[in-house]
């Protein structure tokens, strides 16, 4: 009898399993002629060469269907491996998303601007993608990562920001240094707890593949088969920004969000955001979108609130 060993580095055992090894059941009452037997991150299958090819495809099917929805219940277990059409009708049915994120959840763009976000990281390896608060930049940004990320576009996500105070003054913070940090990083953690399930974005973050951490820490650094997003780029200053910039390595994607009009450097420093717009305008490769109040995508009075603003700013 051949042996098929299976090791799982994709997915978390459990994940595609089950609880109590329901998933396994199913794949046994699917599989009649093979002898399958789960143990620790392994799936070894006994049996003709034949059956084993093919059940050695499903099973990375499987796990592709799950790294992309976030689930794997007994329907679609079935409709995979009983049909060669899954992934014709899944994309068919789920035209122009993104992400499917934590619990069904589609991760699409929610206006244009944000769909010529998409549009321009498809052309380009850098964008900038400036706008107002709420206008779902820093969000879309991090769809894009993650999407690139499941598809094997890249191996790790980057994410980053100016650790800059707005406005208050936040003095001594406890704890260690990731404690001390994390709320900066705040908006970023929770875009991501919205697309990737909370087990598997811990393991991620524990073995390297996402990096969150303040600007400082990319000094040095070449960033190689990277996504690479710089949150609050309006808080850089000259030097800053062209640090990080040139950190881009081989097979990177780059981006940069910011607000211009949320500036919280000190009076009279420049913002590297500002200058970078100026000076990259021209260069082949670098696309700039700039989002408005019609793109936001959080209550509707903040839409209200950036005009009121933008009035007062113009008198």
């Amino acid at each position: 009898m051949n042996e098929r060993l299976i090791e799982l580095t994709d997915i978390n055992p459990n994940e595609l399993f089950g609880a109590r090894n329901s998933n396994v059941a199913i794949l046994k009452k699917l599989y009649p002629k093979l002898k399958i037997v789960a143990r620790g991150n392994k799936l070894k299958a006994f049996g003709e060469p034949d059956i084993l090819d093919e059940f050695e495809k499903k099973v990375q099917q499987l796990i592709n269907y799950f790294n992309k929805y976030n689930k794997l219940d007994e329907n679609s277990i079935e409709r995979i491996i009983l049909s060669n059409e899954t992934t014709k009708k899944a994309s068919k049915s789920t035209e122009g998303v993104l992400v499917h994120g934590v619990s069904g959840k589609l991760i699409k763009p929610q206006s244009p601007n944000q769909q010529k976000m998409v549009d321009a990281m498809e052309k380009n390896d850098m964008l900038f993608a400036v706008g107002p608060a709420g206008t779902g930049k820093t969000y879309t940004a991090v769809a894009l990562a993650v999407k690139a990320l499941k598809e094997k576009e890249v191996k790790r996500i980057i994410l980053t920001r100016p650790a800059v105070e707005s406005g208050e003054k936040l003095g001594f913070l406890p704890g260690d240094l990731k404690e001390k940090l994390d709320p900066y990083m705040q908006p970023l953690y929770d875009a991501l707890r919205d697309m990737i399930p909370f087990e598997r974005l811990d393991s991620y973050i524990e073995k390297g593949v996402i990096q969150i951490a303040p600007l400082a820490f990319m000094r040095g650094r070449t960033l190689d088969n990277a996504f690479v997003i710089l949150d609050e780029g309006q808080n850089t200053t000259h030097s800053q920004m062209k640090m990080f910039l040139t950190r881009m390595g081989k097979n990177a994607k780059f981006i940069v969000t910011g607000d211009p009009g949320q500036i919280d450097l000190p009076p009279r420093q420049i913002s590297g955001l500002k200058e970078a717009l100026l000076a990259l305008k021209n260069i082949d490769g670098i696309a700039m979108v700039h989002l408005n109040e019609k793109d936001v995508v959080r209550h509707r009075l903040v839409t209200h609130i950036i005009k009121a603003f933008k009035s007062l700013e113009t008198e």
